[in-house]
């Protein structure tokens, strides 16, 4: 007599939907999400709804998603964070400020929340209000959110020279006349010249025409190459001093990739991605 199996359970469900994002199979994570939410239409089914959405690129969707889910449970940190995450990437910071607010209202100690709002008050120059809110996140998960450590020019003038010894004598000849400037973070301009780049995690950026490259209709080959680093987003990106200086070796290799005209795939293939 053969014995019926027994349904999934919404849990178990969840728990699949959680390892497909963990590993990046957005398209298995939307269907679980859907399945789960078929189940039990409740605040955090359509949160992991809008975050499945979002893997998948159907930003609208998502947002519809995430809206619905802070409708039926205000007090839902995580999809206010979605939100607030979602507004910082579309560059809306004055959203992605209310939504981080909503989250905190939900959960004063929300890490995430705390640490978004972090990145937000840097940018708009409250360097002190952001060390504080920094230091609040690493203190209740100090293994996601460590402080980050100091990046001064004098490191980036000495990672920046043993860059450009250990590059051959020919390619240093061609950089001779390429400046490398540092800014404190990327500005609206660039980031809306850049599609798809993160406010809070766009390391470097080269503008300006390619080595190799000739004249054309492109408005960045009028510019003289240039390349440029990001500071507090290379702080923000290391847990440590010497994964900063790491990362800033590789950043700047990977923006002197580009000038010598590699592409984001050349540049993977030799680890530099």
């Amino acid at each position: 007599m053969s014995r019926r199996r027994s349904p999934r359970t919404v849990d178990v469900i969840r728990e699949e939907l959680e390892a497909a994002l963990d590993s990046y199979d957005a398209e298995r994570a939307l269907a679980l999400a859907r399945e789960g939410l078929a189940l039990r239409p409740d605040a955090e089914g359509w949160y992991l709804l809008g975050v499945a959405l979002e893997a998948n690129v159907e930003l609208e969707e998502a947002v519809a998603a995430l809206d619905e889910a802070v409708k039926l449970d205000p007090s839902h940190g995580d999809a206010h964070v979605a939100l607030a995450e979602m507004a910082s990437n579309a560059l809306d910071f004055e959203a992605a400020g209310e939504h981080v607010l909503d989250a905190l209202r939900a959960d004063p100690g929300h890490p995430d929340a705390l640490h978004l709002r972090a990145c937000l008050r840097e940018r708009r120059g409250d360097h002190d209000g952001a060390a504080r809110d920094y230091a609040a996140a690493a203190l209740i998960d100090p293994d996601r959110f460590p402080l980050p450590p100091t990046l001064d020019d004098e490191t980036i003038e000495a990672v920046t020279e043993e860059v450009l010894k250990s590059l051959h004598p020919s390619l240093r000849a061609y950089l001779a006349n390429v400046p490398i400037i540092v800014d404190e973070q990327p500005s609206d301009e660039v980031l809306l010249d850049l599609p798809g780049a993160h406010p809070f995690e766009l390391l470097g950026c080269f503008s300006g025409r390619a080595l190799a490259e000739s004249p054309g209709n492109d408005p960045w080959s009028v510019l003289p190459p240039t390349i440029c680093l990001y500071r507090r987003n290379l702080q923000r990106f290391a847990h440590d001093r010497e994964e900063l200086v790491a990362e800033l070796r590789v950043t700047l290799l990977h923006e002197i990739g580009h000038y010598l005209g590699l592409d984001e795939d050349d540049l993977e293939e030799r680890g530099l991605e």
